[in-house]
């Protein structure tokens, strides 16, 4: 799957079948279930989660606990808009 086309899967009721837990995510958040994104990724201990979860809690306007995911992600919050942050880490995911 390609960025074009995980962006145009955003039209369908459900995310695409070959989308990863991290992708169903954000394929969520983008269609304004954040708890639905949350309740994907906030377990999952690993980098990526941390970052989407970062992103979320940043959406959410709780930039104490974003920072802290951004820290367990390796990563420091941008001065970016949310949806440009969405784009990067979709970008990244995507790129794997």
């Amino acid at each position: 799957m390609n960025h074009a086309t995980f962006k145009q899967s955003l039209s369908a009721d459900t995310p695409p079948n070959d989308a990863s837990v991290y992708l169903q995510a954000l394929w969520y958040d983008s269609k304004g279930d954040w708890d639905k994104s949350h309740e994907l990724i906030q377990d999952l201990p690993d980098a990526d989660a941390a970052w989407i979860h970062a992103y979320l809690h940043r959406k959410e306007g709780d930039i104490w606990n974003a920072d802290y995911w951004y820290r367990r992600a390796s990563r420091k919050r941008l001065s970016v808009s949310l949806d440009e942050e969405w784009e990067q880490i979709t970008a990244a995911l995507l790129a794997r």
